[in-house]
């Protein structure tokens, strides 16, 4: 995600919850603001002109080699003034989707210092943000029942 911004500015972004056929979500770990250093999912910053979908499947790409296909739209998430995450000054709208991915090779690109995936199981024990556990809560409801 591209942090230049003018205070005062909406900042709209995609996330994804990206699985694979073995039923394991993908996740980055964040080289940049809001959120350094954590296990994230794979997204970033909507471009002007670009549409949510194709901004999601540029940053997923960008992020983790990997080609995906979008299933279902998940929700929203924000970050409004949070010093924490590393937004004193801004506010990040965030539109999530699930996504399953289709081809490529997982390597950690762009905006991610590292890309694994892990069962649900794993993630349970991982430190995340509590909207990042949510989404991917609610993509497990949607991806488990389509298998």
């Amino acid at each position: 995600m591209n942090h230049e911004r003018n205070p005062g500015q909406i900042v709209l972004g995609v996330g994804a919850v990206v699985w694979n056929d073995e039923a394991e979500v993908l996740l980055i770990r964040r080289s940049k603001p809001p959120r350094l250093g954590e296990w994230s999912l794979p997204g970033g910053k909507v471009e002007f002109g670009e549409t949510l979908r194709a901004a999601l499947l540029r940053e997923v790409r960008e992020e983790t080699g990997l080609d995906v296909q979008i299933v279902d739209l998940l929700d929203t998430a924000e970050i409004i003034f949070d010093a924490e995450a590393g937004a004193d000054d801004a506010h990040f709208v965030l539109v999530d989707f699930t996504v399953r991915a289709v081809s490529g090779t997982l390597a950690a690109g762009s905006d991610a210092d590292d890309a694994r995936w892990f069962s649900l199981d794993a993630i349970a024990d991982l430190h995340l943000w509590s909207e990042t556990r949510r989404a991917i809560e609610r993509s497990a409801a949607i991806h488990l029942t389509r298998r």
